[in-house]
């Protein structure tokens, strides 16, 4: 029997309106909607929802209170990544997207929104300089859905099923792209060494089934690759391609993938002038060479620049718009939906503010910041780096040996204050450190793990020290 409860706020809620929808589909209950999601994921019970709240003025009172219990990374000192990551924001980024042509401006066409249309061009242009390729798409709704995709891209393109994952991949990424792709590819894990790609092992199972290599630089764990010149190799020998999943901030002085041998990056813009807000802001990129064989595999928008009936006049409009879903349909390649283009024009304008010079000089801090990090948390007894790999912005911490398990370690530095990482085993801890990290920030996160753990608080090491430890 439907509930007869009428929702204030769920539209359609009334039983007759549901029954006469229900009618107009021919289906016999909403739950026909809904067949192909698995019995496993299903809950078979009702949800459990606190009593529905009538009265506006209650309602407000109520959300303001539960979001009052919120603390931002902007209130205690958190070194919280694994996705989302607290860079500093410049003040005009936020004073640009908030204008109400951008914020407003859900959709539009080159007739009516030349504004909205400039600004994505530029972001595509100033991306495509960083990542040394040629074409970059409007934002998709994630760097999740972006790598899916890519990988989507690459099965299409080479009519083959398996991807072999060579990273140790962000668990929450993992299972977006795995369900994603999962009716058309079959994703093999090929176990890291020491943090990053075991090559000999991957060049055993590449052969003529393989579609891609799908690498992740920064790993889940931050760590870079360091062959992917060798993997791109191998995977162009035996007719596949190479996958990156990265994060654009390391390029200013990062080599971009493209330029050792990568044929489509993708990853998230998140760090690139967008805030943390409640789990970030986000939005995906997928970034291929000037190929109509990748091009036309891409779902997502492309802007570029058009001639109008004016003679010597140029305007802002789609790029090669008959491969979209908006102009094939159901005959589409993937569908394109709503895409995160407002966070694109942010990103923009971040890359446009801080230039090639900028981006250098953010990318020598944070892996400076990162060294720093690893030297002086590695030096707490009980305490061992994850790896010995080479590390941009994230790092792990083994605590085996602390007598500490890392959500032990999250309980006692959070009762102070600190926000340590994340756990991402039973003795393992991702800690992330940016530009906003300072060294006092590491110093003070030293200090209390290593009372935590009942180690001797180590010293703060001396200007000398520091520039020892750096060299």
């Amino acid at each position: 029997m439907p509930d007869p409860f009428v929702h204030p706020y769920i539209p359609n809620s009334a039983p007759q309106t549901r029954a006469e929808m229900l009618e107009a589909v021919a289906a016999e209950s909403v739950e026909e909607f809904y067949a192909d999601v698995p019995e496993d994921l299903r809950l078979r019970r009702r949800l459990a929802l606190p009593e529905p709240v009538l009265a506006e003025e209650d309602l407000y009172r109520q959300v303001s209170r539960t979001l009052g219990r919120n603390r931002s990374t902007e209130e205690c000192l958190a070194f919280l990544g694994a996705g989302t990551y607290h860079h500093y924001v410049p003040a005009v980024v936020d004073e640009v997207i908030n204008r109400n042509e951008f914020l407003t401006a859900y959709a539009g066409e080159p007739y009516e929104d030349h504004g909205r249309f400039q600004a994505l061009f530029e972001y595509q242009s100033l991306m495509g300089e960083l990542l040394a390729m040629d074409v970059v798409s409007v934002p998709t709704y994630d760097g999740y859905q972006a790598t899916a995709t890519g990988l989507a891209m690459a099965g299409r393109m080479t009519g083959r099923r398996r991807v072999l994952s060579v990273s140790d991949v962000l668990p929450a990424k993992y299972s977006k792209v795995h369900d994603f792709v999962r009716r058309h590819l079959d994703i093999v894990d090929v176990p890291t060494v020491d943090g990053t790609a075991d090559v000999a092992a991957a060049l055993e199972l590449i052969d003529d089934d393989v579609a891609a290599l799908w690498v992740e630089t920064p790993s889940l764990t931050g760590a870079l690759e360091p062959a992917l010149r060798q993997l791109a190799d191998a995977a162009h020998a035996a007719g596949a391609l190479l996958v990156v999943g990265t994060d654009p901030i390391g390029y200013g002085v990062l080599t971009p993938p493209a330029d050792l041998g990568a044929d489509i990056v993708t990853g998230d813009i998140q760090s690139l002038g967008l805030h943390q807000w409640y789990g970030g802001a986000h939005g995906g990129f997928i970034a291929v060479h000037d190929d109509p064989a990748f091009v036309m595999e891409m779902p997502s928008r492309l802007f570029g620049l058009a001639t109008t009936d004016v003679p010597g006049e140029y305007g802002f409009g789609d790029v090669a718009y008959e491969r979209t879903s908006f102009a094939l349909r159901e005959e589409g390649k993937e569908w394109v939906g709503t895409a995160a283009a407002l966070w694109g024009i942010a990103a923009g304008v971040y890359l446009a503010l801080m230039g090639p010079r900028g981006m250098a000089e953010l990318g020598e801090v944070l892996i400076a910041r990162t060294r720093y990090a690893q030297l002086r948390l590695g030096e707490i007894p009980g305490v061992a780096l994850g790896d010995g790999a080479t590390h941009l912005r994230e790092l792990t911490l083994d605590l085996r040996e602390a007598g500490l398990s890392a959500a032990e370690l999250v309980t006692a530095l959070r009762a102070k204050g600190i926000e340590p990482g994340v756990p991402i085993g039973e003795h393992t801890l991702l800690v992330c450190v940016t530009e906003v990290t300072t060294q006092a920030d590491i110093d003070q996160l030293v200090a209390a793990v290593a009372a935590a753990i009942d180690g001797a608080v180590l010293p703060v090491p001396s200007p000398e020290q520091n520039q020892e430890q750096k060299a």
